[in-house]
């Protein structure tokens, strides 16, 4: 995409006539090489503007630059609703909703990072037995003739060629095979054995079995007969041999690929995918290269071994019925003396595991309605079944039913390193690419900065290079405050914010100039002590010839910036404006409602007094999961409780992770595990938790805040209740556009046809029958105050709290939407059209409109997300009415207006990673001002100070 010639003359990105969304026909002008930060109320036009303007824009004349061929494929990309924009240069988007939920992709693969490191482990990484410890050895033909030579001249000798290694089988067409081409002998399982017809081996045992090729007396006249027995035994057994003294019975392997002296154990010549989890050259066989496999609980499944079989002892067969399944187990118990009516206890292990498990023996089966006693020759085991309903063609309640019995573990196998014992057994300086994969990215970096020194000649010439693209993108990671992760981390575990910083570390590696960046709110998820290091980072970008716009609410970020732009003055149909544009230090002189809470004019005040809580206390002792330090933590109940600490110290695991869970399972029969943990006191005290967090309210355009809330129901009993549904019959379902009645049948109540364009994308365009308003003509003539249905769906909660103000339950729901700070948005908005922030939001406006227990557990990560200070005062009250009926609520937390107005803090640190996982502090804001220790204490006694200053004045 070429760069406008009037930009490179006027040096800015202009904008006229944008109307997208809630924008009303703005004009802008960004200067260009600048960062830029876009800033705003909740709804006010920011992202409109920068992703649905600028990016959409610059996108589509990418597209455009394309050939019509190709164009096809990629599709057309619509034009946004803007009149004119002039100096566009290329446009890379990195937003939050880009993290990849897949769990074959971590840190590493999306960094590439992982990727060096394989090169450089196929290239220099040394070969180890996984059976004896050994290093492997390697040998030419010429080499293995003249080790045979030296080691056996004037022995009698065998040169035998492995043909079965460690495997079942009868083998009775291998012996046949080798019969016909003349081979006359074999050594079976240490035996010599002279092949005859028919023979065959026991098929349910694992052999070895190797084809004489040659018996002789190693001399050197015979080195020419040496030479070929040697060359056909390396082709017979596929590059491996054994050579056996006929005098001591010793046998020592030769090979021309990697192999074990000791055992004869090869390996294949390594390649980089032999290092990838997601080749099946590389992964762990048992988890496929996942990390985690189902394995069955057997404490579900049996959860009392005094109980028999025949009552019901494994809970998934229930009590004895007349089934294959029950004859088979009987048929099994039977073998071993016992019966079904035998305690499970008294069962002997073996049998257990072959009811579990299932056993390749016949079973003689006595079924009551059979004539005649059967052999089954298999029985695949209750464990089996089980999984079979694991399946992803299972039913839905099948999927269910068998999930009560499964839990995900760490792989037994590659103990969750994900790779073949083979990948797992090349090291270079000591260390496995798992091992390196594992360690924190400070720690990783520290390693390799070391490492040529540990390295010989050869493998120091070979990964100078590989090294040296490894450091450059591990040093890209610590510039955004990446440092506590490590390249094995799942990319589905990352907040959007880390994602972005991994996103924005790559763009900085790329090193390319006239670039537009456009960033939203990268500073998600991280301590004010990495804010700066951030900032940096995008300046960096900057200054290498580019353009960055962040849409963010960071005050920091913001005076940092170069120029900024407030969009309001409020949010929704009040927003959409261009309210000021200029410089920081200009910004803190203007009169918007951002330069208030910028310049002091207004802020969120630090509370009088500080709540004691109810002198009850929710208490986690020895939680050690993930990086935590074997730490207790105590929650004073009925306060208002936030936890702090740089990104990675362990804020998440301690709350999402071990907390959460371990009330979820107590209240709900959850079945996601905690993470370890000695015990837990203080649960007697809370009778309900709520968990507020970021994900979609739906996955569909069906899905919307009114029918979230529950609120959609009542309005539809309104119009159920008016005279003219009456007298037409007309019941709650006629005024549902998901089911048949009164919807439009044309588009089946979405409002819009989808019409297929084959190469191009879908288009989607309002249904000629309805317009759009998703029902048909009798719905739509049932009038409450004059306004249809689908009137009330396309009202804003703000106009909806006027319309309904004399309707007390459906005033009581949506009015908690405009006390969260959501009055802007659209009672029927699409769930898919709704920021994180905002979803979360419409989850916490739903439990406040729920009546509450005064007793429940409230916890939010990062409520702050996407939310102006402004905002944030509105969810602070929300928050302080929940804990003044005397409720607990605990927040996770890097926002410093929210740290400053909790009544008890728990800060974790010190550092991320292996570095952090201890409880530094626990108190009230105003302890850890004084305090020496972590990087929270600073921070907040500046803000405390700045907060003080200003309200004196």
């Amino acid at each position: 995409m070429a760069i406008d010639k009037e930009a490179l003359e006027t040096g800015k990105i202009s904008v006229w006539g944008a109307r997208v969304h809630n924008l009303k026909n703005i004009d802008v002008e960004i200067p260009r090489n600048t960062l830029t930060v876009i800033t705003g109320m909740s709804g006010s036009g920011k992202s409109s503007l920068a992703f649905d303007t600028l990016f959409a824009e610059g996108q589509r004349r990418y597209v455009e630059t394309f050939s019509a061929y190709a164009r096809n494929f990629l599709g057309n990309m619509e034009r946004p609703d803007v009149d004119k924009i002039t100096g566009l240069s290329p446009v890379i988007s990195i937003e939050q909703k880009t993290t990849n939920k897949n769990p074959r992709s971590t840190v590493g693969t999306t960094t590439e990072i992982y990727d060096f490191l394989r090169l450089l482990y196929a290239r220099a990484g040394e070969a180890w037995s996984y059976l004896s410890g050994e290093k492997m050895v390697k040998y030419t033909e010429e080499q293995v003739l003249h080790l045979i030579l030296e080691r056996y001249k004037g022995k009698r000798t065998y040169i035998l060629a492995p043909v079965v290694r460690n495997r079942k089988g009868h083998y009775k067409e291998l012996f046949e095979q080798l019969r016909k081409k003349g081979y006359l002998n074999v050594r079976v399982d240490g035996e010599m054995r002279e092949i005859i017809h028919g023979m065959k081996l026991d098929r349910y045992k694992m052999h070895n079995v190797e084809v004489v090729i040659d018996k002789l007396i190693v001399s050197d006249s015979d080195e020419r007969r040496l030479k070929e027995s040697l060359q056909v035994a390396m082709k017979q057994g596929d590059g491996l041999i054994l050579v056996l003294d006929a005098d001591s019975g010793e046998a020592r392997h030769y090979s021309k690929r990697l192999m074990d002296p000791v055992t004869g154990l090869s390996y294949s010549e390594p390649a980089p995918h032999n290092f990838s989890f997601n080749s099946p050259q590389g992964a762990c066989p048992k988890c496929k290269g996942l990390g985690q496999v189902n394995l069955l609980d057997m404490e579900k499944i049996v959860p009392d071994p005094s109980v028999s079989i025949y009552n019901g002892g494994i809970v998934a067969l229930g009590k004895y019925k007349n089934t294959l399944i029950f004859w088979q187990i009987e048929a099994i118990c039977q073998k071993y003396g016992l019966t079904l009516k035998t305690p499970i206890s008294e069962i002997p292990e073996e049998a257990m595991d072959e009811i579990m498990n299932g056993t390749d023996e016949p079973l003689q089966i006595k079924g009551e309605l059979l004539d005649t006693s059967r052999y089954f020759l298999s029985y695949e085991g209750v464990a089996k079944y089980i999984m079979m309903q694991q399946e992803m063609d299972a039913s839905a309640s099948a999927q269910k039913w068998a999930g009560q019995f499964v839990k995900m573990t760490v792989c037994p196998e590659c103990k969750g390193q994900r790779l073949n014992k083979e990948a797992l057994h090349y090291r270079i300086a000591g260390k496995n690419i798992a091992e390196l994969a594992a360690m924190d990215i400070s720690e990783l970096k520290e390693w390799l900065d070391g490492l040529e020194d540990k390295l010989d000649g050869k493998q120091r010439t070979i990964a100078v290079e590989i090294l040296k693209e490894i450091r450059s993108r591990l040093n890209f990671l610590l510039e955004v405050g990446l440092d506590y992760l490590s390249l094995n981390r799942s990319s589905g575990s990352l907040s959007g914010g880390e994602s972005q910083r991994i996103r924005l570390a790559t763009q900085i590696g790329s090193q390319l100039v006239n670039v537009l960046y456009i960033l939203d709110e990268p500073s998600i998820g991280l301590h004010q002590r990495d804010n700066t290091r951030l900032i940096h980072s995008l300046k960096e970008l900057r200054d290498l010839g580019n353009s960055v716009i962040v849409v963010e609410h960071d005050k920091d970020m913001m005076l940092n910036a170069d120029y900024i732009i407030d969009m309001g003055p409020r949010a929704g149909r009040l927003g959409g404006e261009v309210v000021f544009a200029g410089t920081p230090a200009e910004m803190l002189k203007a009169n918007t409602l951002t330069s208030a809470y910028l310049n002091g004019k207004s802020e969120i005040a630090v509370p009088e007094t500080r709540r004691p809580g109810n002198g009850k206390f929710l208490k986690i002792i020895g939680a050690s999961g993930n990086n935590l330090k074997h730490v207790t933590a105590s929650f004073p109940l009925g306060t208002f409780i936030c936890v702090t600490g740089v990104s990675g110290s362990g804020k998440s695991t301690l709350i999402n992770r071990t907390l959460q869970p371990i009330l979820s399972q107590h209240f709900y029969h959850s079945l996601e595990d905690p993470l370890p943990y000695d015990a837990i006191e203080g649960l007697e005290y809370v009778d309900k938790i709520v968990n507020v967090d970021q994900s979609p309210i739906g996955r569909s355009p069906r899905s919307n805040p009114a029918t979230y809330t529950g609120v959609f129901s009542d309005i539809r009993n309104l119009f159920v209740e008016l005279p003219e549904s009456k007298m037409r019959g007309y019941k709650p379902g006629r005024f549902s556009f998901n089911v048949p009645g009164g919807r439009c049948e044309t588009c089946k109540g979405n409002g819009y046809k989808t019409i297929e364009m084959n190469f191009l994308p879908d288009v989607l365009v309002p249904c000629e029958d309805c317009q759009g308003k998703r029902y048909n003509r009798e719905t739509l003539e049932v009038r409450f105050r004059g306004k249809s249905i689908a009137d009330v769906l396309d009202m804003t909660i703000n106009m909806a709290v006027e319309f309904f103000e004399n309707i007390p339950s459906i005033l009581s729901k949506i009015k908690v939407l405009q006390d969260v700070g959501l009055g802007y948005i659209k009672l029927g908005q699409p769930s898919t059209t709704l920021s994180g922030g905002e979803s979360q939001r419409v989850k916490l406006a739903t439990e406040l409109a729920k009546k509450d227990t005064g007793n429940t557990l409230y916890v939010l990560d990062e409520p702050t997300t996407g939310l102006h200070f402004e905002d944030i005062r509105v969810l602070l009250g929300v928050l302080n009415k929940l804990v003044e009926k005397g409720n607990t609520v605990v927040v996770i937390e890097h926002n410093l207006d929210v740290i400053k107005s909790a009544d008890y803090i728990i800060d974790l640190g010190p550092e991320g990673g292996r570095r952090g996982g201890e409880i530094l502090f626990s108190g009230t804001p105003e302890m850890l001002a004084q305090q020496q220790v972590g990087f929270t204490a600073p921070y907040l006694k500046e803000e405390l100070e700045w907060s003080n200053k200003h309200k004196q004045k």
